[in-house]
This record gives C-alpha cells, sequence and structure tokens, in this order.
C-alpha cells in the first residue's frame, strides 16, 4: 500500500507539472483568410495566454466597439481582461499592459503591418523592423508604449 500511494503522488506531480501554464485568457477577432495572424495567436500561445478565436470579417465594429482609432488598427483586434490588443504586438507589452493596469489606458496598438524578426507573426525577413506599439487612452489620443528597432 505505501508503493501505491508512493507511485500516485508520483504521477500526480508528474500530471501537474507537466500542464500548460496559462496566464490569461482572451478572444481574438480576425479575418478567415489571414494567416499572420494564427501566427501571433500561436506565439501568444507559446507565452502563456489562451485566446479563443473568433474568425469574423466584420472587423470594423469590433475594431469600432473596442475604441481602437481608425487611423491605428491592424489586422486582429484580442480583447484580454478588460484592454484590446490590436495587431502584432509583443507578449511582453501585453503582459506589462495587465501587470501595471494603467486606468487612463484601454488598450494597446502595433498599427498597420509592420514585418520583421521582431514582429511577432510577421516574421517574414530576416531584419528586424522599426516600429512602435502604442497605448491608447480613453479620449482615443495614443502614446508610445514602446519602441522597438
Amino acid at each position: 500500500m505505501k508503493d501505491l500511494s508512493h507511485y500516485l503522488i508520483i504521477t500526480v506531480f508528474t500530471f501537474l507539472s507537466c500542464q500548460e501554464k496559462v496566464t490569461e485568457k482572451g478572444i481574438v477577432y480576425l479575418s478567415p483568410d489571414c494567416s499572420c495572424c494564427h501566427k501571433w495567436v500561436l506565439y501568444m500561445e507559446e507565452n502563456d495566454f489562451y485566446l479563443e478565436e473568433n474568425k469574423n470579417s466584420d472587423m470594423f465594429d469590433i475594431k469600432t466597439n473596442a475604441g481602437i482609432p481608425e487611423d491605428l488598427t491592424s489586422c486582429h483586434t484580442a480583447l484580454i481582461d478588460g484592454y484590446f490588443v490590436e495587431g502584432h504586438v509583443p507578449a511582453d507589452d501585453v503582459k506589462r499592459l495587465l501587470k501595471e493596469r494603467p486606468n487612463n489606458i484601454i488598450g494597446l496598438t502595433a498599427p498597420g503591418m509592420p514585418a520583421g524578426i521582431n514582429v511577432p507573426g510577421m516574421e517574414v525577413n530576416d531584419e528586424k523592423a522599426s516600429f512602435d506599439v502604442l497605448a491608447i487612452n480613453l479620449e482615443g489620443e495614443s502614446s508610445v508604449w514602446k519602441h522597438y528597432e
């Protein structure tokens, strides 16, 4: 009996230690035709986020309802813990947002379609892209959250 309980403890510990660590859940709205969006979702999952995919072709209303200024949009929109994450925003920026929880910020955006080895989901060439991740406040104004080179 002692051997069985020892075996059970080891089995349970092994099972629990192998479970995927998911720290944040959310939903991501993306066009059914966009492969870079799916790559970003996979990248976020590798960085402890679980994002339910909602393939929706009416992205305009989703972005408008989230409060994303039209000139700062990108290809996909995620909603994570009360914030929007627009486009290919790196996971570390989202983690920082969720840790700091600034009162006046409603979300982050990487506007347009920056492409380079430092843009998650848009690693289409071997060069780093120069781009900004912007924070959007309640009035729809933007400020640089982080600059990438």
